[in-house]
């Protein structure tokens, strides 16, 4: 995966880079559901917890490039 999109998975975010759950903790988007992942894409989430679509894929995509 070279970028994050909107429509890219949590679950698929999670499993490839583990460190983001820390991202999607501070924008309170919980990455654990009743002990299940978090099924949907970023753009699902971020609509669902009114998150800044635009900043947490900066955030997230940034996480990538240090990796």
């Amino acid at each position: 995966m070279n970028e994050i999109t909107k429509d890219t998975t949590i679950e698929e975010i999670l499993e490839k880079y583990p460190d983001t759950v820390n991202i999607f903790m501070d924008y309170g988007i919980p990455c654990l559901v009743c002990g299940e992942p978090l099924w949907g894409t970023v753009e699902e989430a971020a609509t669902k917890y009114k998150v800044d679509l635009d900043e947490l894929l900066n955030k997230l995509n940034q996480t990538l490039q240090k990796s």
